[in-house]
């Protein structure tokens, strides 16, 4: 582990590829805390909320738990924000998972299940092109493969979307906002690239 990184905390709502993203986090120099604790959370340098599973059950636990509020506070903060998977989809307003059960609502727009047309879910490797190649955090990534496990995405391009992927139809894969910046895909799992990308998220964190 860093001992001088910035502390990034990775919330533990119950739905998240916790260790996986936490190893992840340290290999490039960030200080990673899995928490559930709503002090430590929002006492860190920056916050990754990672997930897996159905859009409903994350956001029942983060509610339930009070993460919520965790969330939308350290957004607000400035400080830096980095969503995965479903992860991503519970910033929006919602996804078609589960109508009836609203999302954090910080990026507009609503998931919806991926075509019949393609094998779902979608699990492995396609590639994400990059819509703005200049966003600080992709600058040196090219347009790439990455790893992908999901069944539900914002259809491209949902406001924010910084990279797209084709499968069945356009998705937004990669979304940003001020502070805000998520993947539909696992950095984690996505070996070399994968890790440049928190790379950059941990950068920013630092303010180097």
């Amino acid at each position: 582990m860093t001992k001088d990184g910035p502390t990034i905390a990775v919330l533990d709502y119950g739905m998240g590829n916790l260790r996986s993203v936490a190893r992840a986090i340290e290999h490039v120099g960030g200080r990673a805390l899995v928490t559930e604790q709503i002090g430590a959370a929002l006492g860190a340098d920056g916050l990754v909320v990672p997930g897996v599973g159905h859009f409903g059950a994350c956001m029942r636990n983060l509610r339930e738990r009070g993460l919520d509020a965790v969330v939308k506070d350290f957004a607000a903060s400035g400080k830096p924000v980095f969503g995965v998977c479903v992860g991503m989809q519970v910033l929006f307003e919602g996804s078609e998972e589960a109508p009836d059960v609203p999302g954090l609502g910080l990026f507009e727009g609503t998931s919806r299940r991926l075509p019949d047309i393609v094998k779902v879910p979608h699990m492995g490797w396609n590639v994400v092109a990059w819509t703005d190649v200049g966003h600080r955090y992709v600058e040196d990534i090219p347009g790439t493969r990455f790893y992908f496990v999901h069944s539900y995405a914002p259809p491209a391009p949902a406001p924010g979307t910084v990279g797209v992927t084709i499968y069945g139809m356009p998705i937004s894969s990669a979304v940003a906002k001020d502070n805000l910046f998520a993947t539909q895909f696992h950095p984690e799992k996505s070996g070399y690239w994968g890790l440049k990308l928190y790379e950059g998220f941990v950068r920013e964190v630092s303010g180097s």
